[in-house]
């Protein structure tokens, strides 16, 4: 295993608290996760993190190894920094957070293509419905869907992220359509599980907010598993227009409710102004500022 990476996936583990949240933003299993801190531990013969099955606590030799591979990260990621930012061309890793769903149906096809274009940019795509912090994890640029952007940030503005309410033709024929957000308390209903008070998508009826109903008969973190299932006839979906636009030019669902649709949210593309020379992270900003404007 390499001495880096071992020092990377150990300052992960610090920084978010538990093994399973730091495979996460290292892109890797919980189970390897713990293999790299074994091996680190095992070089350097000395407890780095206590581990209990309720709670995990850094020791007095870990909090010291982690200041010091802080430091030592942050001054590697400089340097290379400092040797792409004089290449002419766009070359290196490109680390890339989006949330789940943008993230599979937006971002990674415009990362294939831009992979296409750009053969000497190699790029590792994370997808987490969590807010990352991209100083602290190492990112060059993040998708987010907020208004809320940080002034050490440097933002794009996308496409804002539009919600359609649908449903299967096959599934409308067995049940009256809904017409009010009432309504669907009557209905199977499919939902997505980060739908909760931080990221709520609530029904507009009138100047009320009408939440989503709770109570559904199938959750996943995965739209596309919604989509399938909205598609087989199994539920009334509400999912970004981009995730089942194919669906409803083919008729495989049809949109029903749009005048109680919530309103779209900004979606903003952002990366750290200390990496605005990058010549891969320019050409990555650039490339997705040209697609959208093509229309994706």
């Amino acid at each position: 295993m390499s001495k880096l990476r071992q020092m990377e996936v150990f300052v992960a583990v610090v920084e978010a608290g538990s093994f399973a949240d730091a495979a996460t933003q290292v892109g890797m299993s919980a189970v390897m996760v713990g293999r790299h801190i074994q091996s680190l531990e095992k070089t350097l013969n000395t407890k780095l993190i206590q581990r209990t099955t309720r709670r995990q606590s850094i020791t007095g030799e870990g909090r010291l190894f982690y200041q010091e591979a802080k430091l030592a990260l942050e001054q590697v990621s400089y340097a290379f920094n400092r040797v792409e930012a004089v290449s002419a061309e766009p070359s290196g890793l490109l680390r890339i957070t989006a949330p789940v769903s943008l993230g599979v149906s937006l971002v990674g096809p415009l990362v294939a293509d831009f992979m296409g274009e750009y053969p000497d940019v190699q790029v590792e795509l994370i997808l987490s419905n969590e807010v990352v912090d991209l100083y602290e994890s190492a990112f060059d640029l993040g998708f987010r869907i907020s208004e809320l952007i940080g002034v050490n940030l440097v933002s794009r503005a996308l496409p804002p992220y539009r919600m359609v309410i649908c449903a299967a033709p096959r599934y409308l024929a067995q049940r009256p359509e809904p017409t009010t957000p009432e309504a669907l308390h009557q209905h199977r209903l499919l939902s997505h599980t980060s739908w909760n008070n931080r990221f709520a998508w609530p029904l507009k009826n009138g100047s009320s907010d009408v939440p989503w109903p709770e109570r559904a008969v199938l959750k996943s973190n995965d739209g596309q598993i919604l989509l399938q299932a909205a598609i087989a006839g199994e539920g009334i979906l509400m999912q970004p227009d981009f995730l089942v636009s194919a669906a409803l030019a083919s008729g495989e669902l049809v949109r029903i409710m749009d005048a109680y649709a919530p309103p779209p949210k900004p979606v903003q593309m952002v990366y750290p102004r200390a990496k605005k020379s990058l010549p891969k992270l320019n050409a990555f900003v650039e490339f997705v500022a040209r697609r959208m404007a093509a229309g994706g």
